[in-house]
């Protein structure tokens, strides 16, 4: 088997590289800060960052292709060459839903970066499958490396970009993301021959480089204007853009008999829960979470307001992101020198208690269970 000697175009290497940069960016900023989002925008958010992620993948690696130089003229299979696109948006899809609609725990965190690492390496195979009048030959050593570095990557770069939603972990984990992609594209060519196959497939139309690079340019233009749509959120303060009706919904309160009502959203409408109803606030960000015995609901308030209001009428505040309600708490658990609030709900996560509130917490909790018993 005489294998066909293989060079590329610097300029085009380079700019794929930059095309999945660009994609990770997008991807990641279009999934910032739903949970306070009314279900339909988050599903459509979650899609379009699957389409910027996944198309990414796509187009980062017909870019790669494009410089591509073989002493031979080859094609592509145009119904093929759909098929990688979507996969990799559909596999890319599913890992953000897991991630947006599943409890965001480091499994499945991990999880969901080791589906899209597959999704990189589904995407890079079966459009290699496409090559029309040439076909590649692997190595093993070349599959395994791939395989390796897609999935450790990017289950790096989605334990950064998740394990706290900043600006800086983004950009480390877009940094990660296009990492992941190159590094399987290139590692995977470098352990990639190519034989000349005089027959072409019957699976669907053949397509030139040229008509693939129209596709590739288009879509990598909608990659980066989505880029340059997302990056306007990094130059906008949290409270720009906000109506005076808006800001008056998002701080008011009602005080009713019983004690005070929290404001916060279910399904895109306004609610107001009862303090006595809920369990322990968490802050998310410039927003809280508020957490019943049931359920999770968002609340516009930040955690400096929520401290404001809540700590008069009888929460505890337990960490610099935790405010409690002691008539919740089923019990305290203390190791060394942290602890944790149990609650009722078996469903709800425990509340940590912080080493330098551990004495006044305890003192509290059991003031309250004395005043009980009494």
């Amino acid at each position: 088997m005489e294998f066909l000697n293989v060079n590329h175009s610097s300029f085009l290497v380079a700019m794929s590289c930059l095309v999945a940069l660009v994609a990770g960016f997008t991807g990641l900023s279009l999934t910032r800060d739903l949970s306070e989002k009314p279900l339909f925008q988050k599903k459509a958010s979650i899609a379009l960052a699957a389409v910027a992620l996944g198309g990414g993948i796509w187009a980062m690696h017909f870019v790669a292709m494009l410089g591509l130089k073989l002493p031979i003229l080859f094609y592509y299979d145009a119904a093929i060459t759909l098929v990688s696109a979507l996969s990799a948006i559909l596999i890319v899809g599913a890992a953000l839903i897991l991630l947006h609609f599943a409890e965001r725990t480091p499994k499945i965190i991990a999880a969901a970066g080791g589906i899209v690492g597959v999704g990189i390496l589904v995407m890079h195979y079966i459009g290699m499958a496409g090559l029309e009048l040439c076909s590649a030959v692997y190595t093993t050593s070349g599959v395994v490396l791939s395989s390796i570095v897609a999935i450790g990557l990017c289950v790096l770069a989605f334990g950064i970009a998740y394990g706290q939603r900043t600006n800086r972990n983004i950009l480390l984990g877009t940094i990660c993301f296009a990492a992941a992609v190159c590094s399987v594209h290139f590692l995977a060519m470098a352990g990639t021959n190519f034989v000349s196959e005089p027959n072409t497939s019957d699976f669907g139309p053949s397509m030139s480089n040229e008509t693939l690079a129209l596709g590739v340019i288009f879509f990598s233009f909608v990659i980066f204007g989505a880029c340059l749509w997302v990056s306007v959120t990094y130059l906008i303060s949290p409270d720009q853009g906000k109506t005076e009706e808006t800001e008056r919904q998002e701080t008011e309160t009602v005080q009713i008999v019983g004690g005070l009502q929290i404001p916060c959203e279910r399904d895109g409408g306004k609610i107001f829960i009862r303090s006595e109803d809920v369990s322990f606030v968490r802050a998310d960000g410039h927003y809280t979470q508020v957490y019943t015995n049931n359920e999770r609901l968002f609340c516009a308030w930040p955690v400096t307001e929520a401290l404001d209001r809540l700590l008069p009428v009888g929460f505890l505040q337990t960490h610099r992101s935790y405010l409690v309600n002691p008539a919740r708490v089923s019990r305290f658990e203390r190791t060394k020198d942290k602890g944790r609030c149990i609650f009722d709900g078996s469903d709800l996560p425990p509340a940590p208690v912080s080493r330098s509130k551990l004495k006044a917490i305890q003192d509290a909790l059991a003031s309250q269970a004395s005043a009980i018993r009494a």
